[in-house]
């Protein structure tokens, strides 16, 4: 390890690694909040940063030369760092003579001094921009950021049953699956849900996203020797507005809000999805050599929140090559990056796994994988009594009605074609029904001719 942060894990009997780990699993739920909610503070210093007055000295360059800023104060809005380390990095560069002052903005009470580049300064910048092209907010180091992952780690949160049966309520789902469901939630470890298909794993999935509620901070970006990582993902980041007071008079915001690093996003627990699209490379750092920056992969962005593998076994990726890649993440949960120039560093690796397949579990893998997931939830059809539910359900959000009678006759013309009872053929009956009615511009009805032309539908000869 040549990194930083693998440096000082090399140079102590227990790295800081291993020793933040230990220091975080003593966490209780109850203390969660209070861990997740706590803001980054607002570093006070060049130290406090967590990255070195070249990395900044180099983004400042950057921003002017690309984005023609020339004030301290916009600069500041650009890289989210607080005045007085942009005022005295500017200093000091214009004491080197990479900068020098052009005049003042002329805006009375507002006035500032404009900088612009002098000719040393403008090659400084250009060579920076040769090695990369990042410019935005300032990155966080990376030894900051695995102690963030591991303050807010999924594992500490705690998922009340109420919470549960509120994401499961549009749902019928049968208090055993529940009971299965919960304590695997809870655990923030790798969880399988397998079976049949059309029986709703990957709803159940989707819906397991959506029951935490705490809100955590990730940084825009992380460097690692020099180098950037974008991590912050707008597509897969669900950003929280700030909830700080503001004076309905004077519409100032509180000093407290100062006190944030606004390097760091606000956002819920990720949920990301890869279904068959996945491949290993997205499993690794992406480097876009036209800018220079890396792209973190697909499971860095979903810490500390949910990283769902939907139609596991059907991926451009093989089942085997998935698995060898995430053994040790899933058993250590430690994940190991490396950049293209051959330097690896680790990150923690906190996320809820959940592989949702209707393939076989032994067919996909081996005993030893299968022994480091430690909830394997099968998903089976429905009863009769909930898949009328399920029918009487749907029907009725589509603005129709149907009886007993009906259904049974359902349930009797799929066991009649050897079909078993599914989650998902209410509603691809209810929808064939509606088109139908639609097409024939009817009053929408549960009409038994439509019923059999959906169900035939259902299977081929």
């Amino acid at each position: 390890m040549t990194s930083e942060f693998g440096a000082q894990k090399l140079a102590q009997p227990q790295g800081d690694f291993e020793q933040l780990q230990s220091e975080n699993s003593d966490t209780t739920p109850q203390e969660t909040p209070d861990v997740v909610l706590e803001a980054p503070k607002e570093p006070k210093n060049i130290s406090e940063t967590g990255v070195s007055k070249t990395v900044i000295e180099a983004l400042i360059l950057k921003t002017m030369i690309s984005l023609k800023v020339e004030t301290i104060a916009k600069l500041c809005k650009s890289l989210f760092l607080p005045y007085s380390i942009v005022e005295q990095i500017m200093e000091e560069m214009r004491t080197s003579g990479m900068v020098e002052i052009l005049g003042s903005t002329g805006e009375g009470a507002g006035d500032q001094f404009r900088f612009t580049l002098t000719t040393s300064g403008r090659k400084i910048a250009l060579e920076a921009l040769d090695r990369n092209k990042y410019v935005g907010p300032a990155p966080v180091g990376l030894k900051a950021f695995a102690e963030r992952v591991l303050k807010q780690s999924i594992i500490n949160e705690m998922i009340p049953r109420e919470r549960i049966d509120e994401c499961f309520g549009d749902l019928v789902v049968p208090e055993e699956l529940v009971e299965e469901l919960g304590p695997a939630v809870n655990s923030g470890r790798a969880v399988l849900l397998y079976g049949t298909p059309g029986n709703g794993k990957s709803s159940l999935a989707e819906r397991m996203g959506r029951m935490f509620l705490s809100e955590i901070y990730i940084p825009h970006c992380v460097e690692v020797g020099g180098d950037i990582i974008k991590l912050y993902d707008p597509a897969l980041h669900r950003a929280v507005e700030s909830e700080n007071p503001v004076d309905s008079i004077f519409k100032t915001v509180s000093i407290e809000r100062e006190d944030i690093d606004k390097r760091w996003v606000k956002i819920k627990r990720p949920l990301v999805i890869a279904g068959g699209e996945l491949t290993l490379e997205m499993l690794d750092l992406q480097f876009n050599a036209l800018s220079g920056f890396y792209e973190a992969p697909l499971h860095m962005k979903a810490l500390n929140g949910i990283m769902m593998i939907d139609d596991f076994g059907r991926q451009l990726i093989s089942p085997e090559s998935l698995l060898n890649r995430w053994i040790v993440p899933l058993e250590k949960r430690i994940d190991f990056l490396k950049l293209h120039t051959g330097k690896s560093f680790e990150i923690p690796f906190d996320a809820l796994v959940v592989f949702s397949t209707n393939l076989s579990p032994k067919d996909l893998m081996d005993p030893a994988f299968l022994r480091r997931i430690p909830y394997k939830v099968r998903i089976e059809g429905p009863t009769f009594e909930d898949f009328a539910m399920i029918f009487q359900r749907v029907a009725s959000e589509a603005g129709l009605v149907i009886d007993d009678e009906t259904i049974r006759e359902v349930a009797g013309f799929l066991e009649q074609k050897q079909l078993q009872l599914a989650n998902y053929q209410p509603k691809f009956i209810i929808d064939q029904v509606v088109a139908a009615c639609k097409y024939a511009r009817t009053e929408r009805r549960c009409d038994q001719k439509l019923i059999n032309r959906a169900m035939r539908n259902l299977q081929v000869d």
